[in-house]
């Protein structure tokens, strides 16, 4: 039966609803289970979930979590990892073999891409990589080659929110039958659901906005099908990278809030970009709720997206100099990787979150040196303006 309730609902019941006793899963402390004699042992061990034998197959707690992110993603089910490239190496891990090829998303989060690319990874066993401008659907088509044996895509993008039509690059993909793989971390599935667009796979970094508080690391893996959901169900349980009890139910807890922070952050977002846009000290402003941005109609029309989310770059006139002294002075807005979360934070790209890059691709993959990312939080937005026209005046107007 359809589950017709709203996303707020799903997000707060799912996966575990109580009708008496603890509101919340209990923490499921324990590494094994007891078998109440040989023949439910082997029962256990020959079924397809393998629950209630060993922690790293699952148990309880992580269980409540995994039901409540397939429902939200609108998936199969879901498989949960120990942290967001855990379940980005899954995907790699089981589909691609010697001398296979990728097709990537070129500004795709630096760590995702560096495992594909570096010789100590999967370059050595002779995967081959394409990354490009996944926006770009005739490139995409021109990309595939009879060894392609994965598209994976991050829309947006990390961090130039480039926007991929994940619709049309599954077209492509099912014309070849290749698996197509959505990173959705940036959106979560309050903002976005690829898996109705024709993706077979949706990962997350939980750490972002799923959890939300910054006090937890763990990925997740949602498959549209019964087929891949085993499959990667048992890349994961046999290779070892599952996630913790009590890591799960500080997720499954900071899940229940995400429709109304995101709708807060996002709120935040848009007026930042207008202050931004407005001050003499910025240069350019990106953001996918402005009409520059090339693909604005995908989420002004709200065709895969239902809003533009928090996240926005800018850059500051006279260059990556003045952007850290900008980084450097600011108070509230706290200098530090990692997005989605409800405190407001900025970072530098080039130097940080993609320092594994070369300069030469990362400048390919737009991801210049002046380019400054920000994820805004849910303080109030007056005090987020305050403290970035605090951080803008330290910047001497002579020098640009």
């Amino acid at each position: 039966m359809e589950d017709k309730r709203g996303f707020n609902s799903k997000a707060v019941h799912s996966g575990f609803h109580a009708s008496s006793g603890p509101v919340n899963p209990p923490i499921e402390e324990s590494s094994t289970c007891a078998f109440s004699d040989c023949d439910d042992g082997a029962r256990r061990f020959a079924s397809r979930d393998k629950k209630q034998i060993y922690a790293r197959f699952g148990n309880s707690s992580t269980d409540a979590l995994e039901k409540k992110l397939a429902d939200l993603e609108k998936g199969y089910g879901a498989i949960l990892t120990a942290s967001g490239m855990a379940a980005v190496n899954a995907v790699y891990f089981y589909f691609l073999d010697s001398d296979s090829h990728v097709i990537a998303t070129s500004s795709m989060y630096g760590p995702s891409r560096v495992l594909l690319e570096n010789s100590q990874f999967y370059k050595k066993w002779g995967v081959q990589t394409t990354c490009i401008d996944t926006s770009n659907i005739e490139i995409v088509r021109a990309s595939i080659r009879p060894s392609t044996k994965l598209i994976i895509i991050e829309t947006p993008a990390n961090p130039t929110l480039s926007i991929t039509d994940i619709q049309k690059i599954s077209q492509i993909a099912k014309e070849h039958n290749i698996p197509l793989v959505v990173d959705n971390t940036f959106c979560s599935p309050y903002l976005q659901n690829p898996l109705e667009f024709g993706a077979d796979i949706v990962i997350h970094s939980l750490t972002k906005s799923i959890g939300g508080h910054a006090d937890a690391v763990g990925g997740v893996i949602i498959s549209k099908n019964e087929e891949l959901y085993y499959g990667l169900r048992s890349l994961v349980t046999t290779t070892g990278p599952t996630m913790a009890p009590h890591t799960a139910t500080l997720f499954f807890k900071g899940v229940k809030t995400l429709g109304i922070r995101m709708e807060k952050m996002q709120d935040n977002a848009r007026k930042l970009v207008g202050y931004l846009q407005n001050h003499p000290k910025i240069d350019w402003v990106a953001y996918p709720g402005l009409p520059s941005h090339p693909q604005f109609q995908l989420v002004s029309e709200k065709i895969q997206m239902k809003g533009p989310g928090c996240m926005l770059n800018f850059g500051v006139k006279g260059g990556l100099e003045n952007a850290k002294i900008v980084l450097n002075n600011l108070k509230l807005i706290t200098l530090a990787v990692s997005l989605g979360g409800v405190e407001s934070l900025i970072q530098h790209p080039a130097s940080m979150t993609h320092a594994g890059i070369s300069p030469e691709e990362r400048i390919k993959a737009g991801i210049t040196d002046e380019l400054v990312r920000v994820s805004v939080g849910i303080e109030d937005f007056e005090d987020l303006r305050q403290d970035m026209e605090n951080a803008l005046s330290k910047i001497n107007s002579l020098v640009y």
